[in-house]
């Protein structure tokens, strides 16, 4: 089908939408959607809110929808540190040239991250990070003597960390890894925990331990000495916000020193304040030997992201052979440093926890009684409200109803986003009482009419 052809099926959408619609690739995005509704033009942001090209006013409840954008629109101070740098020093070129901001940048992250983590390379986004650190911990393990033979990963179920090749390897969500398959060898699935319903049907805490002695047999069968890492998220994102049970990544640290498995955290999502702490795994007393960041690092002011390892870990490599063009930029260099120093001057880490703890009470109590609403979790400023149609089986629904509430708060000016069984919400850190409030009242009115529209009874 033409361009043209598509043009005939849609409403009348604005200029820049049609141009969109023509001209545009529109990823994971379902095409019979886009064509019925046209895309998303947006043309103004202020602080939680955004304007779209028709006028209307919504309070973004998703960061940007990929949850990167932590300190909202318009930041001034961030625009200008961008700019200044951009002025004095934009580009330099990447392997042993750096501009300034970069090497301020790789010691402030060293002081920030958990552990021993202190040698930093940069790249341009999550994905990349993923990348750099598996061929860190592969690299690692053979230069180092220590497992000349390691090519191996594991990663779990319903596990994303990207979509190039290698991140997309270790990816089982969203529906991206089997199209491109065959992905890079030596990569290996396991069980990961879950909240509200799993594959067995366990108790959530049964199941995460049952998940992570999986994961020392799995070790024992595809060879210890062949495996060089595990990587993880410390709140799997699939279906919505899965925090784990305090005492599984304790267990996972353990058996991954027993094995000499390198342990790789992918903080892309979580890091920089988003579970109410600098990074998710201060909230299980746990330090990663590499971990991953992009998305909040520059608070979605410009791409950027990083690989963190152990000094150890590098310095057994006399060279680590890996590069990406942008690295250490000098513009994301300065939208980090921004980010970093308002959240330390403003205490937003702290507020982040403080407000998210109200965010989940409030919504909680809001849907306590919704014959459709299964659980209500969270941890810091991310949420989620999973869903089933049979709250004795836990079953989900396997129609639209979640898209069909984030449609309706939408209409009434909250932007949510769906996520497998669930939906979810990832307010900016700077987002205030009174409108999580707001949030809270529409949320509550859309689950409510969905689930009366489709014959729900209260």
């Amino acid at each position: 089908m033409t361009a043209s052809d598509d043009r005939s099926l849609r409403p009348n959408i604005g200029e820049f939408a049609d141009m969109a619609m023509q001209h545009c690739i529109f990823p994971l995005a379902d095409r019979a959607g886009v064509l019925r509704d046209g895309p998303n033009i947006f043309v103004e942001g202020r602080g939680v809110e955004l304007k779209d090209q028709e006028g209307k006013t919504y309070l973004d409840m998703m960061g940007s929808h990929t949850r990167a954008n932590s300190l909202g629109y318009g930041c001034e101070e961030i625009a200008r540190a961008v700019y200044e740098q951009l002025l004095q020093l934009h580009y330099v070129g990447t392997v042993d040239n750096f501009v300034e901001p970069s090497v301020r940048l790789a010691e402030k992250l060293a002081q920030l991250t958990p552990g021993d983590l202190s040698k930093v390379m940069f790249v341009s986004g999550g994905s990349e990070a993923v990348e750099t650190a598996l061929k860190l911990a592969k690299q690692y393990q053979v230069e180092s003597g220590r497992k000349p033979r390691a090519y191996k990963i594991i990663s779990r179920w319903n596990a994303y960390h990207g979509a190039t090749m290698g991140a997309l390897s270790v990816t089982d969500w969203l529906g991206t890894r089997h199209i491109s398959e065959p992905g890079v060898p030596g990569t290996t699935l396991i069980p990961g925990p879950t909240r509200y319903r799993n594959p067995f049907g366990m108790a959530d805490d049964e199941y995460a331990e049952f998940c992570a002695n999986y994961l020392e047999q799995q070790i024992l069968h595809e060879g210890p000495e062949l495996v060089a890492a595990f990587i993880a998220e410390p709140v799997m994102q699939a279906n919505g916000v899965q925090v784990p049970p305090s005492g599984y990544f304790p267990r996972i640290r353990e058996i991954c020193d027993r094995y000499d498995v390198l342990l790789i955290i992918d903080e892309v999502i979580t890091g920089f304040g988003r579970t109410g702490a600098w990074f998710a795994s201060e909230h299980f007393g746990i330090s990663p030997d590499i971990m991953t960041v992009a998305k909040a690092l520059t608070a979605g002011y410009f791409p950027a992201g990083a690989a963190i390892a152990r000094p150890d870990i590098v310095e057994a490599m006399p060279m680590f052979r890996h590069v990406h063009t942008f690295s250490g930029h000098g513009g994301g260099a300065a939208a980090a440093l921004a980010n970093i120093a308002i959240c330390e001057r403003d205490g937003l880490i702290e507020k982040g926890e403080e407000n998210g703890a109200f965010f989940l009470e409030a919504l909680q109590s809001a849907l306590r009684d919704s014959p459709i609403v299964g659980d209500v979790r969270g941890i810091g400023m991310w949420v989620a409200i999973d869903l089933t149609a049979d709250p004795e089986t836990k079953a989900p629904f396997t129609d639209d109803t979640a898209a069909a509430i984030v449609r309706a708060m939408r209409t009434n000016g909250v932007l949510a986003s769906t996520i497998g069984t669930a939906f979810e919400m990832a307010p900016p850190l700077i987002t205030e009482r009174d409108q999580l409030e707001q949030a809270v009242a529409v949320t509550a009115e859309s689950v409510h009419n969905v689930a009366a529209a489709r014959g729900f009874g209260r």
